[in-house]
């Protein structure tokens, strides 16, 4: 039997899969997979090509620029084909494009360079006749692409007639640009198609290139697409009089009433570029449009003709991408930990790749329903993303490369840190360790009494909390107020100065309310705004564990599941043994905290709010329990019956509709003012 290469196998994986992606882009209008996704095969499929020669083939995606557009809207042909950019991955290698473009035009006097931000949406190329717009079409091929005029006309940013005041009459002007959805607009087209029950735009970028290719203009109008100039083009662009540097033509762009990116750069060196790339790595973030890179451009018209075009790239721009937001990387195992309330999390360890400039290695899979919607294996490829920039988790598997002797994975009937039997209740997804000495267990419930919300011990660590557990030192969150300077001397990395200090602030924790005290408990389904509501209704741990449970679940704005969680802690006697024992410890299990101010319970009766933007000194949890507790109702959409909308900064698409329904606005202030009257 011939044994096949492993490099000659990915090869020919990875041709397939680009293939198929290039397919499913431009001509079933249906992507499977990010840009950043694509590019980081492709450069793999590229690197193996260069490394091993012999595997190129005719029909790599590396030798073709890429494939005909759909066939329900008109083909075009661009009369200037819409090159696509080499992409540099970092500083390096945009120095690597910097010294191969000198040695092909050797040159001693100094360079200029524009920088521009690339701004992540969809490529149009306008085409106007003296001075009137007479087609628009999607980028395609780069050499055909699609004519959507009448979903062009919709976007306000693009003028229909161009201003040439000032200027000699032009007879034709080619413009290149970028169609985008601002950050805000796409936030409410998804949430109008999840009311509907329509699959979500996976991102800005595919909603935009969606948006484009609607038949009816109509809903490319509702959806308030915008744009962004970048290139001109102009019979005898070489004249003096018309533009002859990329700076001179973005001036002029504006001039004719285009918009163009404000915070493109002109950069006298290749470091003034690279602080550019560096400055906007953040600020970037804080755009109301998704960017994902910097275009890098010689400023020059003259040096950019003299330099030219590959097959595919010109030779006098690169995009300087970013640190990908998604990445392909393979799993190696699936590990399962278990968290506080017994909840087993599988957790995927994959291959370390790098991710919105970090470096990623695993990533969370939730629960045994997610695993089963991924359909996730051991030795699978998988796409992995950061969860609002902050938290990895896999989006989904590319089942093209799964090796052929993957196992289906199957969570643990019994717990992997005390190797007791696990539970799945019914109409739960969450599969649970129900041993209450579980170790881990423990620890987690050690961490989330002293978390900053809760008893706010300062110095009482992750690593500190693991040590004391492992030790024998700490059985429970009592045992924490029995520890001795000695014993924390024991441990590793803890001093005198430290332990003393560590010790003080176990002291000082018992002073925190009686509200902290219940919600470091860690009672399930009760946060620490459901702790505050129910601690003034039942000011003592005694009130509280006499109490019915529908009396509990009779508290405005706690619901029957929250209420039968508290009755059930406090009907267990290992629990109500842990409140005596803190009871003993002197915390303050009596006195719910006082407000300055006596709310009627009747004040917002029969009235609807709406919070939007970020209040001053209130979070949203706690203005919505204000405004339930004087008996009026939250909710999360604007309509005819909503009451008042309670505003902040940062104040999005609700404000805009609630100015347009006639809708009373409150500020914090006058939502506080409103309370105190009587």
């Amino acid at each position: 039997m011939i044994q096949i290469q492993p490099e000659v196998k990915r090869t020919e994986e990875l041709r397939q899969l680009l293939q198929q992606a290039s397919y499913a882009y431009y001509v079933l209008d249906a992507p499977i997979m990010e840009d950043t996704v694509y590019d980081q095969l492709y450069r793999e499929l590229q690197q193996l090509e260069i490394q091993y020669p012999e595997l190129v083939t005719p029909d790599s995606p590396t030798q073709r620029v890429g494939e005909r557009p759909a066939t329900h809207f008109t083909s075009v042909r661009h009369n200037i084909p819409l090159y696509s950019l080499e992409n540099a991955f970092n500083i390096h290698e945009l120095q690597g494009w910097d010294q191969r473009w000198r040695r092909q035009l050797p040159i001693t006097d100094s360079v200029e360079y524009v920088s521009e931000l690339k701004i992540d949406g969809s490529a149009l190329a306008l085409t106007y006749q003296n001075g009137v717009l007479v087609r628009g079409a999607t980028r395609g091929d780069g050499v055909t692409g699609e004519e959507i005029t009448q979903n062009v006309r919709t976007i306000r940013s693009i003028p229909l007639r161009l201003n040439f005041d000032g200027l000699e009459p032009i007879d034709r002007v080619e413009v290149r640009g970028e169609a985008f959805l601002p950050l805000e607009v796409f936030k409410q087209i998804n949430e109008e198609r999840q009311k509907a029950g329509e699959q979500l735009f996976a991102n800005p970028r595919n909603a935009a290139a969606g948006t484009l290719r609607q038949l009816d203009s109509r809903i490319v109008a509702r959806r308030r697409l915008d744009f962004f100039a970048y290139t001109l083009h102009i019979p005898g662009m070489d004249d003096a009089s018309i533009a002859n540097t990329q700076w001179e033509a973005l001036e002029l762009l504006q001039r004719m009433g285009f918009r163009v990116n404000p915070n493109h750069k002109l950069c006298a060196s290749l470091a003034e570029v690279t602080e550019y790339y560096k400055y906007w790595d953040t600020e970037r973030l804080n755009l109301p449009y998704m960017t994902d890179g910097v275009v890098v451009k010689l400023n020059s018209f003259k040096l950019q003709e003299q330099l030219g075009f590959t097959q595919k790239f010109p030779r006098w721009a690169v995009a300087l991408k970013y640190p990908a937001e998604e990445a392909p990387t393979r799993v190696e195992n699936i590990a399962v930990n278990v968290g506080r309330t017994g909840a087993l999390t599988p957790l995927a360890e994959m291959r370390p790749v790098q991710l919105a400039g970090t470096t990623v290695s695993r990533a969370t899979l939730h629960n045994s329903d997610r695993i089963v919607q991924l359909d996730i294996r051991i030795g699978d490829t998988v796409i992995v993303r950061k969860a609002g920039e902050i938290i990895p988790e896999v989006v989904r598997v590319i089942k093209e490369l799964r090796p052929a002797d993957t196992e289906i994975f199957l969570m643990p009937t019994l717990c992997p840190v005390c190797s007791q039997p696990v539970v799945r209740e019914s109409g739960e997804a969450v599969t649970r360790c129900v041993n209450a000495s579980c170790a881990a267990i423990l620890k987690g419930s050690i961490e989330h009494w002293v978390s900053r919300d809760a008893l706010d011990i300062k110095g009482m660590g992750e690593k500190l909390v693991h040590q004391l557990v492992d030790k024998g030192l700490v059985h429970s969150v009592a045992d924490l107020y029995d520890l001795t300077e000695e014993q924390l001397c024991s441990l590793e990395r803890m001093g005198q100065k430290s332990a003393q200090k560590l010790v003080e602030a176990i002291a000082q924790s018992k002073n925190q309310p009686w509200s902290r005290v219940l919600y470091g408990l860690g009672i399930r389904h009760v946060g620490s705004v459901n702790a505050q509501l129910i601690t003034e209704k039942y000011p003592t741990a005694e009130k509280l564990e006499a109490a019915k449970q529908s009396d509990i679940e009779g508290i405005y704005g706690i619901g029957a599941e929250i209420a039968q969680s508290v009755y059930q802690w406090f009907h267990i006697d290992a629990n109500q043994a842990l409140i005596e024992r803190l009871k003993t410890a002197n915390l303050q299990l009596a006195g719910a905290e006082t407000t300055t101010v006596s709310y009627s319970n009747q004040k917002f009766a029969g009235k609807t709010f709406v919070i939007t933007g970020t209040l001053p000194t209130l979070k949203r949890d706690e203005a919505k329990a204000l405004i339930q507790k004087s008996n009026g109702k939250v909710t999360d959409s604007i309509s005819k019956k909503t009451d008042y909308l309670l505003v902040g900064e940062d104040a999005g698409s609700k404000l805009e509709k609630a100015q347009a329904l006639g809708i009373i606005q409150l500020t914090e202030a006058q939502l506080l003012t409103m309370l105190e009257d009587e």
